[in-house]
């Protein structure tokens, strides 16, 4: 079995391009191009030189000496948290801006629920010179303000969402709008591994740099290139794409997603997608999505707002229905417990869609000689009114 995309988008029975005419011309003509633009030496070249030089990498695989120690088996953390603009997205918007300059757009639109992926975009549009617009849930733009500071520093317009549930979803589908008005000038830069073919293997093949530096690090520390688990937070999912990418196809090693359970898996209050979603298409997607008895989209809820997304990528899907990937829903206080414990124990303030991956512990023993990788996808800065509310700070 394999779990990359098909020609057709399709990762198993997910994944897939469900959309109006009006944006098949948009997709079509990404699809036809990318992979054979990725690979031309002059795409990579620049590709790898601002990965390098702007955004800084290779992240740091750190051994999390304390961490370890209290649950007695070896933990590393990849330190996404170290990339330019605070997170793993910049990856993929590095990535997609220079595809849209190879496909002659000159107007950039995207989405973003915690704001990371939005400050990712406005930074290579001020970057590149590219006008810049980025649509934000109007709940996500009072609980994301540090980072919409950034955006609109940056030289980007923030678009309120004030429509559903007023978050990422809504925000989707505020730039699907722009995107089907706008076909010609714009290239939409998704956030994550979501959305019609090719973006979720877009997005996992700019992200895949992750795995292939866990890889090489791994080597260096251990002697060895594959861990025996590795441990990524999802909501769309472009993080866990990025650290599992290179290890999909090894069976012996774990692949661990976290999600988040919200107020409790049942408490009706949740974005565990896993334990809720059904089969549906969500932003020109099939896969699991949580939805009522009669097809519509229930509000999904993290304290994250990363997380809350109601459906979960294609690929995500399809290692959820496959068994190759453990999926462990985890609530907003046990996250925000080990987001603390995090940050008393290694001196990290994770972001809080990360802290969810520090969860795990509780419900998932390891044996002591384990090599656990967990991806430390983004940094707290961008939390700390939560952080400061939830512990009284």
């Amino acid at each position: 079995m394999s779990y990359h995309a098909n020609e057709k988008g399709y990762y198993g029975e997910f994944g897939g391009a469900f959309i109006p005419e009006m944006l098949y011309p948009n997709c079509e003509e990404l699809r036809q191009n990318y992979i054979q633009i990725m690979e031309e030496p002059s795409f990579q070249e620049e590709f790898n030189q601002l990965l390098r030089d702007y955004v800084g990498r290779p992240t740091p695989l750190y051994f999390a000496e304390r961490l370890s120690k209290k649950y007695n088996t070896k933990i590393y953390l990849k330190r996404e948290d170290l990339c330019h603009t605070g997170a793993h997205k910049v990856n993929n918007t590095i990535g997609q801006i220079l595809m849209a300059k190879k496909l002659g757009k000159n107007r950039i639109i995207a989405e973003t629920g915690a704001g990371q992926h939005g400050v990712a975009t406005a930074t290579v549009c001020a970057l590149m010179g590219i006008e810049c617009v980025v649509y934000m849930g109007e709940i996500d733009i009072a609980r994301q303000a540090p980072n919409v500071a950034r955006m609109k520093m940056l030289g980007a317009e923030v678009r309120p969402a004030l429509s559903g549930s007023r978050t990422l979803k809504d925000a989707t589908n505020e730039a699907i709008r722009d995107w089907i008005n706008n076909p010609v000038d714009t290239h939409y830069i998704i956030g994550s591994v979501v959305g019609p073919h090719p973006y979720p293997d877009m997005v996992a093949r700019f992200q895949s740099v992750i795995s292939e530096e866990i890889k090489t690090q791994l080597k260096e520390k251990e002697g060895r290139e594959n861990p025996d688990y590795v441990v990524a937070c999802v909501g769309g999912g472009s993080n866990a794409a990025g650290a599992y990418y290179h290890f999909l196809d090894t069976p012996e090693v774990g692949i661990i997603a976290v999600e988040a359970a919200g107020k409790g898996i049942n408490s009706g209050e949740s974005a565990a997608t896993s334990a809720l979603g059904k089969i549906g298409i969500i932003h020109g997607s099939k896969t699991l999505l949580m939805q009522t008895d009669d097809g519509q989209i229930t509000e999904p809820y993290s304290i994250s707002a990363g997380l809350d997304y109601p459906g979960v990528g294609p690929l995500h899907a399809h290692l959820f229905k496959s068994g190759r990937g453990e999926f462990i829903s985890i609530t907003d206080d046990e996250a925000m417990t080990a987001g603390l414990e995090m940050s008393q124990l290694e001196g990290i303030i994770p972001a809080i869609e990360t802290s969810h991956a520090f969860a795990i512990f509780d419900y998932k023993k390891f044996k002591e000689d384990d090599i656990v990788v967990i991806n430390l996808s983004g940094r707290g800065d961008k939390d700390l009114n939560t952080y400061i509310d939830y512990f009284k700070l």
